[in-house]
């Protein structure tokens, strides 16, 4: 029995494309192209979530006021 592939996986990724290119004075630039896929684009997105989660959690946690100890 032959198997045929499932018109989802068979399918080549979609890349989602951007470029910028900045001037930095009088000869020099900068350029960077960036390709991803929609799965690296959630993967980003859920990296970036958690180091903004982590990030406000060291912050409360460095900030909290103590109650003083008596001695």
């Amino acid at each position: 029995m032959a198997r045929h592939p499932s018109p989802a996986s068979s399918r080549s990724p979609v890349y989602q494309k951007a470029s910028l290119r900045v001037p930095l004075g009088g000869q020099a630039r900068l350029g960077v192209k960036v390709q991803v896929t929609s799965g690296g684009l959630l993967a980003i997105g859920g990296l970036v979530s958690s180091i903004l989660l982590s990030t406000a959690v060291l912050v409360g946690v460095a900030t909290r006021h103590l109650p003083k100890r008596d001695r």
